[in-house]
């Protein structure tokens, strides 16, 4: 009886985190470009963009905290990750995480993530060529995070982000929230089931002396004038994930992950994943994520530049005989017409 009371407060809580996002979320697709702080929705980690971020139910450890907060109890002690990806051949995103447990069933995380936009040359109207120097515009993200297991099946979890942004004499500062939980069940937990709703928060707004404009005033003297940047809201989300474990014998897994992302200010998509895992020395993986028009061309509705596949591989190699290991990770994702985008990353278990 207490099994079925923690399984009907765990599809209580479920509603209760959606219920709100429901009921004040309208179309993404009609509110596309109302939103900013869109680095919010970039997966800067190689294992689970290899699976598309189809992996919301199954997915573990300080990666968690991009897709599912509550994953990071998979963390069994201590869990440092590094991460760069080649953004369509222009963008260089570097991202760190390290994950603590804490007690028996805690696990505190912190992660970073920043954009390298390179040098940019500045024009003016006076210049439209350049020539009078470069600015390099600067976005980071720092979540702090920590998810509890409060059964042997449930786990969840919350993150605050604080988002900075920057660009010559501009910037914009704010703070979102995630929250998830996750279930699991069978007689391995081989079934597992993942909720998340992210990136909830205040709107944001562009302030700094970017915005300022002299103009020569009616008395003859020249005034400066501030332009108000408007606020623009968060880009949130809510993803509904599953995922099954085929154990074949003890040393093959196939894992196949399903998820739906319900977006605020972009497209719907449903998010497919499969990978195969050789003990915890080796996995391959592939994912395909889907919305509408993704199979068209531009100018016939495609508004993303990704074509929807996915794919990349880890290797684990155990490093002590108390399970420590350093695994290294790898994924692309094909688009078209802009560069195809290589993520590699480092891991370290202690």
């Amino acid at each position: 009886m207490s099994e079925i009371n923690k399984i009907l407060g765990f599809f209580g809580l479920i509603f209760l985190l959606t219920y709100p996002f429901q009921l004040h979320s309208q179309e993404g697709e009609e509110r596309v470009g109302q939103a900013g702080a869109f680095e919010l929705l970039i997966n800067p980690w190689a294992r689970s963009s290899g699976l598309s971020g189809a992996n919301t139910a199954s997915v573990r450890g300080i990666e968690s905290v991009y897709l599912n907060v509550a994953g990071l109890t998979g963390t069994n002690k201590t869990e440092i990750m590094f991460s760069n990806a080649s953004w369509f051949g222009d963008i260089s995103i570097n991202s760190f995480g390290v994950a603590q447990k804490v007690g028996d069933t805690g696990v505190m995380g912190i992660s970073f993530m920043s954009l390298d936009f390179g040098d940019i040359m500045i024009t003016t109207e006076d210049n439209p060529n350049g020539g009078v120097g470069t600015y390099s515009p600067q976005f980071m993200n720092l979540a702090v995070s920590y998810a509890k297991k409060f059964t042997n099946r449930i786990s969840g979890g919350f993150s605050v982000k604080l988002i900075s942004e920057s660009v010559a004499n501009l910037s914009a500062n704010g703070f979102a929230f995630d929250t998830g939980i996750h279930y699991e069940t069978g007689s391995r937990n081989q079934a597992k089931f993942g909720i998340t709703l992210k990136n909830i928060g205040p709107g944001m707004a562009f302030n700094g002396d970017g915005d300022d404009v002299t103009l020569n005033g009616s008395n003859g003297y020249d005034q400066t004038y501030e332009i108000r940047s408007a606020d623009f809201d968060l880009p949130s989300l809510l993803n509904i994930g599953g995922s099954y474990d085929f154990l074949i014998e003890s040393d093959h897994r196939i894992t196949v992950s399903g998820n739906f992302t319900s977006n605020s200010f972009s497209k719907d998509q449903l998010l497919f994943g499969t990978e195969y895992g050789y003990k915890s020395y080796l996995m391959l993986r592939m994912g395909y994520s889907y919305e509408k028009g993704i199979l068209n061309d531009f100018d016939e509705g495609r508004t993303t530049a990704f074509t929807g596949f996915s794919t990349g591989f880890s290797v684990e190699i155990p490093v002590s005989e108390e399970g420590s290991s350093f695994g290294l990770d790898y994924s692309f994702r094909p688009a078209n017409p802009l560069s195809s985008v290589h993520t590699i990353g480092a891991r370290i278990d202690l």
